[in-house]
C-alpha cells in the first residue's frame, strides 16, 4: 500500500533519491562528481618526494592543476617530469618569505586563483631539547610553523569560497616526543593554528583541516627512526595496530578534505596512522592481542 501511494503521487520514500540528485528531504545527494577537482588549482609544498609527491599525483589524477615547490632542486626538477599537466614548479625554501611571495605571484599570474593549499613541507632532526642550539631551534620553528603561516597569508587572498587548506602535521601532536621536542611542538602549534584559522576563515567559506600521519616511512625520515628507536622500525611495528602504511594512505584523506565531499568539515584532524594514536601505548603481540 505504501509503495503504491508513493508511485501514484510521484513522491519517494524518505531517504530515497529522487531524480535530479536530491533526497526526499531536499538534501543534495553526494556522488563521485564531488571528488572531481577539474579546474581547481592546488599548491603543494615539499612536493619533490615522499607524501608531498604522492599527494600531488593524486590531485592531478582528479583533475587539479598543480603549483609545486621544494628546496630539493634536482629532485623537484625530475619529479616535475612525471606529471602530465605541466605544473608550475619552483625551487625554494619555504622558510624564505620573499621566495614564497615570488612563487605565489607566479601562481596568481598563471592560474589567477588557489583552491587547495597543502602545507606538507617540514622536517627535523633527532636531538634532546637541551641539545638543540638556538640556530637549530630557529630552523625548526621556521620550517615547521612559520612556513605554514607564510603560505596561508599568501594564498588566502587568492582563494574563492569553497577552498581548502590542508596542513600535514604528525602523530607527535598527540603525545610527548623525546628527541623531537621542538619539531613536535611546532606540529602541535600548526594543529592549534588550523583550528583558529578554521573559525577565522569560515565566513569566507574556506575550510582548514590537518592530517596527522604515523607509520608511513618517507625518504625524509631515513635514519630518524633508528636514532629514536633502539631496534628501529621492527621494534616500532607492534605499536601500529594495522602495521606499516605507505605514502598512498594519505592520498584518500587528502582528497576527501580537498574536495566538496568535505564541504562541511573544518577545524578537524584526520589521523592516518593505522591506529597508533588510538593504541596510546598499547603494543600488538604476535598473536594479535595487546599489551601495555
Amino acid at each position: 500500500m505504501g509503495a503504491d501511494r508513493f508511485a501514484t503521487r510521484g513522491a519517494a520514500p524518505r531517504g530515497v533519491a529522487k531524480p535530479g540528485g536530491r533526497l526526499a528531504s531536499g538534501a543534495v545527494v553526494t556522488d563521485a562528481s564531488a571528488l572531481d577537482l577539474t579546474g581547481k588549482v592546488a599548491v603543494v609544498t615539499g612536493a619533490a618526494r615522499g607524501i608531498g609527491k604522492t599527494l600531488a599525483h593524486s590531485l592531478e589524477a582528479c583533475g587539479a592543476q598543480l603549483a609545486l615547490c621544494d628546496r630539493l632542486g634536482d629532485l623537484m626538477t625530475e619529479t616535475a617530469k612525471e606529471f602530465n599537466s605541466d605544473p608550475l614548479v619552483s625551487i625554494l625554501d619555504v622558510r624564505d618569505l620573499a621566495a614564497v611571495t615570488t612563487f605565489l605571484a607566479a601562481v596568481n599570474e598563471r592560474f589567477g586563483r588557489v583552491d587547495i593549499l597543502i602545507n606538507n613541507a617540514g622536517g627535523g632532526f633527532y636531538a634532546a631539547v637541551m641539545d638543540v642550539s638556538p640556530g637549530g631551534q630557529t630552523a625548526l620553528v621556521n620550517e615547521n610553523f612559520t612556513s605554514v603561516t607564510n603560505f596561508v597569508r599568501g594564498c588566502v587572498p587568492l582563494m574563492p569560497e569553497g577552498s581548502s587548506i590542508i596542513n600535514i602535521t604528525s602523530v607527535e601532536v598527540t603525545r610527548a616526543a623525546p628527541g623531537f621536542g621542538i619539531y613536535a611542538a611546532m606540529k602541535a602549534a600548526v594543529e592549534h593554528l588550523s583550528k583558529t584559522l578554521a573559525l577565522e576563515l569560515a565566513p569566507r567559506k574556506i575550510r582548514v583541516n590537518t592530517i596527522a600521519p604515523d607509520g608511513i616511512p618517507t625518504p625524509g625520515d631515513e635514519g630518524l627512526g633508528e636514532s629514536a628507536m633502539q631496534g628501529g622500525r621492527e621494534k616500532y611495528a607492534p605499536k601500529l595496530p594495522m602495521g606499516w602504511g605507505n605514502e598512498d594512505d594519505c592520498a584518500g584523506p587528502m582528497l576527501f578534505l580537498a574536495s566538496d565531499v568535505s564541504r562541511y568539515v573544518t577545524g578537524t584532524t584526520v589521523h592516518v596512522d593505522g591506529g597508533s594514536s588510538a593504541a596510546s601505548g598499547w603494543s600488538r603481540r604476535e598473536d594479535g592481542t595487546y599489551e601495555a
